[in-house]
């Protein structure tokens, strides 16, 4: 590796942006419409995912959880393309460019995405093949290469073609009567280069061989045909090395990888008789839509290229040659094949707070006061023990829940069902479009139903985010609701990957109030009056904003701090500048996407900007306001974007006893210390990380939080 390169791939420093951007002179009055103010959405999101793959170069994460960063940099890349990439294709697919504020057309959106996106992946290969993969061998641990097999392993893997991979895999060779075959998205495939005569006397000079679905991309050379460590060979070096025998008697003058990525987002109309069938369709069609990206071996020849770029129907800006695998996703599989905890993330035993580590019922530690975790850190047992204990309890008379995310196969599914067989009132709000789980939820629907769960489909046309339970419970003569309200989904997995507020309650106006949001939702009738509670598509955006300018009113007293996964709302950007402008100071905790320009002269010289990468995905969406003193603290399902405060259901609740809302800000107090996790956002748009200061300690805030909350005696 080059110095430069070295110094290119060096953890930290600035990060590459797409075009500088003017900055208004100083004292000019600034223009809250002018495009110059605003980052584009795309552009911004590809930045988030460069942030995600620079950790793969942070020497603080273990090796092997560095490898899964350059994997998960794939996948969010995959994720990219799917959906934002295959949505700017449509609109100009259809004539229906749309422009945001920032005031970039679909077509320049594409093109700098073309061309920042290329420099990112050139880079992650090169982290791939230039240190991580070095730094692997150090460690013992190989991806054993073609040329590097032994006899013994070449023999292994001939009989593994043999047994495994010949009586399920379906070469297709390309002539008149087998025309290119319809490929599924982001599917492992090859296009093959071959000589000779058939035994039907066909020379097509061409064949694609996809690669069976049902086997594992990385495969374990056992131990008896190695030199110690730990030793894995790719499936497709086996193809690539036994690709002839799928052509007897034909030369095979050349196998090259190649994968196609789709548009992969689904189109409903508002005004179905029946989402789950219609739904059921759509899944269908997403693994056969538009191309929207092509990936190639480096190695592929330009002829072989050119027919798949017309092949798909796209261009070389679409095209992105890679020098090693082409399904990098597929290298998650090392953490389950490789026994090396010493290179893994140490374990840890998430806590549960003393009220409710009694064997007394969640019902009662509730009452005492309201319950704040913060997952992973914090268990998320009493979520599972409270429906547990609920579906059990002969006073409980009825469960609602809200299912965006949980799987089939989950704890809280199988109390909801409990509960419905014991004959309690259950209803779950399932929201079929969850996006990539909407396969896994239509399952979980048809499961719950057949327990004798009323099971309803939310709102057509506005998708159900909001995280509520509500359970009523009989108590002294009298109804008492219980409710759970959470920042992220109902997911046993997520909750100890990401971070996550619960807030457990019986408060009564909050239990009233999630109560006439499930009538809402599984009703029809006007929206009703709540209380304690912001909930879009009605209240929230105007509420937020209300509690925005009020803060703008306090001038230099303003306090905000935001923390969420997103910024794009053009009403509460500008609200935001307009309170900067005012002099109130803001923190904004952004981990992903934000098109607010921070610390412009005359604009937003009092807002700040930073993204926390780490460990753990970053998910808690928080909004506290100063309000001179007497802080008003809401969590929220909500993030800062068009989506969630005008077109979805979602909820932002307060959080209101006096010891919980410190605890909140010095949750928000240790991210804004954070000192090398931290990326801050710049007026140009570039993301500089922090580093400690001489002389000062690491601050990590994830690791601060995981000190605090899973230490507890």
């Amino acid at each position: 590796m080059t110095t430069e390169t070295a110094k290119h791939l060096a953890p930290g420093g600035e990060q590459s942006v797409p075009a500088p951007v003017e900055v208004p002179p100083v004292g000019e009055e600034v223009n809250l419409d002018a495009r110059e103010n605003y980052f584009n959405r795309e552009l911004s999101q590809l930045q988030f995912n460069y942030r995600v793959l620079k950790q793969a170069l942070d020497t603080t994460h273990p090796l092997i959880n560095r490898l899964i960063f350059c994997c998960i940099f794939s996948s969010n890349m995959d994720e990219f393309f799917e959906i934002r990439v295959a949505g700017l294709r449509q609109q100009m697919k259809y004539g229906r460019e749309t422009v945001n504020a920032d005031g970039m057309m679909p077509e320049q959106a594409l093109a700098d995405i073309s061309r920042v996106a290329h420099e990112y992946i050139r880079e992650q290969y090169d982290i791939l093949n230039n240190v991580l993969i070095p730094e692997m061998e150090r460690e013992n641990i190989h991806f054993v290469r073609r040329r590097e097999w032994t006899p013994e392993q070449a023999e292994w893997v001939r009989n593994y073609f043999d047994e495994e991979i010949l009586p399920v895999v379906s070469p297709i060779g390309l002539d008149p009567s087998h025309p290119f075959p319809r490929l599924v998205n982001k599917s492992l495939n090859f296009i093959v280069e071959l000589d000779g005569k058939d035994a039907f006397g066909r020379e097509t000079g061409m064949a694609i061989v996809p690669a069976p679905r049902s086997l594992p991309r990385l495969v374990r050379l056992p131990d008896d045909v190695c030199n110690g460590g730990e030793n894995m060979v790719f499936l497709s070096s086996m193809i690539h090395a036994h690709a002839d025998e799928l052509f007897p008697g034909m030369e095979v003058k050349g196998c090259y990888q190649f994968r196609l990525t789709r548009n992969a987002d689904l189109e409903l109309e508002d005004d179905l008789e029946d989402l789950a069938s219609a739904l059921r369709g759509e899944l269908l069609s997403r693994r056969f839509g538009d191309g929207v990206r092509l990936e190639v071996a480096d190695n592929c020849p330009q002829e072989l290229v050119q027919f798949l770029l017309t092949e798909f129907g796209l261009s070389e800006r679409d095209l992105y040659q890679v020098h090693g695998p082409v399904n990098l996703t597929r290298l998650l599989a090392v953490g389950g094949l490789v026994d090396r905890p010493d290179l893994t993330y140490s374990g840890f035993s998430p806590s549960i707070p003393r009220q409710i580590r009694s064997k007394e019922s969640m019902f009662d530690s509730i009452r005492k006061r309201p319950i704040l975790l913060l997952h992973p850190y914090e268990n998320f047992s009493p979520v599972v023990d409270l429906l547990r204990q609920a579906a059990k309890d002969p006073q409980v008379l009825a469960i609602r829940q809200t299912l965006y995310r949980t799987g089939a196969d989950s704890e809280i599914v199988e109390a909801l069902a409990d509960a419905a067989r014991r004959g309690k009132e259950v209803t779950a709000v399932i929201e079929l479009r969850a996006r990539f789980s909407e396969a896994e939820n239509l399952e979980l629907a048809s499961r719950l139903q057949e327990a004798g769960v009323i099971v309803v489909y939310g709102v057509v046309g506005y998708k159900t985010h909001a995280k509520m339970i509500l359970i009523v419970r009989r108590e002294e003569g009298r109804l008492r609701r219980y409710v759970h309200l959470g920042t992220g989904n109902y997911h046993a997995v997520n909750a100890r990957l990401y971070t996550d507020y619960s807030f457990l309650t019986c408060d009564e106006s909050i239990g009233d109030d999630v109560n006439k949001l499930f009538q809402q939702l599984t009703g029809m009738g006007k929206a009703l009056k709540i209380k304690k509670l912001f909930h879009s598509p009605f209240t929230l955006h105007t509420c937020l904003l209300s509690l925005i300018e009020r803060e703008a009113g306090l001038g230099s007293k303003g306090r905000i701090i935001i923390k969420f996964n997103a910024l794009t709302e053009l009403q509460m950007i500008k609200a935001l500048y307009r309170a900067s402008q005012a002099g109130a100071k803001i923190d904004l905790i952004v981990r992903g996407v934000c098109c607010l320009r921070p610390e412009v002269p005359g604009l937003s010289d009092n807002i700040r900007v930073r993204s926390i990468i780490g460990r753990f995905l970053e998910h808690t969406r928080v909004y506290y306001f100063g309000n001179n003193g007497r802080p008003e603290v809401y969590a929220s399902s909500a993030d800062g974007m068009e989506r969630n405060l005008l077109s979805r259901i979602e909820t932002a609740f307060p959080i209101e006893d006096p010891a919980l809302v410190a605890r909140l800000r010095e949750d928000l107090d240790t991210y804004l210390a954070d000192n090398c996790q931290s990326w801050v956002l710049q007026p140009d748009g570039s993301y500089i990380q922090n580093q400690p200061a001489e002389g000062d300690d690491r601050l990590a805030s994830q690791l601060v939080l995981m000190e605090r909350l899973t230490s507890k005696p």
